[in-house]
């Protein structure tokens, strides 16, 4: 439907909404601009302190995926018009605690009465436009690098049907509240210590894994963008490398599969090629819809080890789950 809509005339709209990137960015100078987002949603979670904290997390995730600094949010809330209102500070200590361990402040909101609990911001960040990551740009030879476990939409359905063990809601919620600033910190670390820039940049394309599940996002980073600012091309994912949350797996097996992990499957299932020994659980999990989830990144091959190096060293457990190659059918093939 939005690409139906009118192109943007403006010149220093950089990246807007006829494409599938993660924000959108407007240039303000040479050196300057800015990227904005905005994320929100229904609680996940039963604690109202640790929902307002993945909000906030997710929230901030799609500039880090771009490559930017937040540095500024409105927070955007949905409450019922009996609602309890210490049950709504309690959502909002938790945004603002999480806010403020990002440096990112929160300058005012807008609420309205609404049936049910809508929380979520939109964030401000900024960013060098000579350095900005889209998630596009891809090319044959690069290395898939993933910075989070998946599982986190099937654990929540089974937390909705009381079927979720205490260690795999707190290593759900762990991933959840955890930013992706240290890895695009040490994304960077690798981009400023790689020689020269443009073309030669090592980091081709990043985006971060959330609603559409890895499956969903890896097919947006392989068939290019509408204008052609990139090459399609082929991507091959090996599912026993992918790190899952504890309990995803068996929430999984036992059909707790949320609304939205069957639309990823209807929408991307048919440019994607299962090889036959991919256990059923996994073929799901790789669609499951993520809250927060890990950034994806297509790295240049040589310097995969210096990458997952510099994660390592700010704590972040990436994993190289497969690799950039030719355009070729299908789409994306996992093994």
């Amino acid at each position: 439907m939005l690409r139906r809509l009118p192109r943007q005339t403006d010149p220093n709209v950089l990246v807007g909404f006829d494409t599938n990137d993660d924000a959108g960015v407007y240039l303000i100078s040479e050196t300057l601009a800015l990227v904005q987002t905005v994320d929100f949603f229904t609680p996940i979670v039963d604690d109202p302190e640790l929902y307002g904290k993945i909000a906030a997390a997710n929230s901030l995730s799609d500039v880090y995926s771009m490559g930017g600094t937040p540095i500024s949010a409105l927070s955007i809330v949905g409450f019922p018009e009996n609602g309890e209102a210490e049950l709504m500070e309690q959502i909002i200590r938790g945004g603002l605690a999480k806010m403020s361990e990002a440096g990112c402040s929160v300058i005012g909101g807008h609420s309205i009465r609404n049936e049910d609990i809508l929380f979520g911001y939109a964030v401000t960040g900024v960013i060098d436009p000579r350095r900005i990551w889209r998630n596009v740009g891809a090319r044959a030879g690069d290395t898939l690098l993933l910075t989070k476990a998946i599982g986190t939409g099937v654990i929540s359905t089974a937390l909705k049907h009381g079927r979720v063990s205490e260690a795999a809601l707190a290593g759900s919620a762990a991933s959840m509240v955890t930013l992706n600033r240290d890895a695009a910190e040490a994304l960077h670390e690798i981009e400023s210590s790689s020689a020269g820039g443009g073309t030669n940049r090592v980091i081709h394309a990043v985006t971060d894994v959330t609603g559409f599940g890895l499956l969903g996002h890896a097919r947006e980073m392989a068939v290019g963008d509408a204008n052609d600012l990139a090459e399609p091309v082929s991507l091959e994912i090996a599912y026993q490398q992918i790190e899952y949350l504890a309990g995803a797996a068996k929430a999984a097996r036992n059909g707790f599969l949320p609304g939205g992990l069957k639309n990823n499957r209807e929408f991307v299932g048919e440019c994607v090629g299962f090889a036959e020994h991919v256990p059923p659980e996994y073929r799901h999990l790789l669609f499951d819809p993520q809250t927060s989830g890990g950034l994806l990144v297509a790295i240049a091959s040589e310097s995969t080890d210096a990458a997952l190096t510099a994660l390592a060293r700010r704590g972040v457990k990436a994993r190289a789950i497969g690799r950039a190659v030719a355009k070729r059918a299908p789409l994306i093939s996992v093994h």
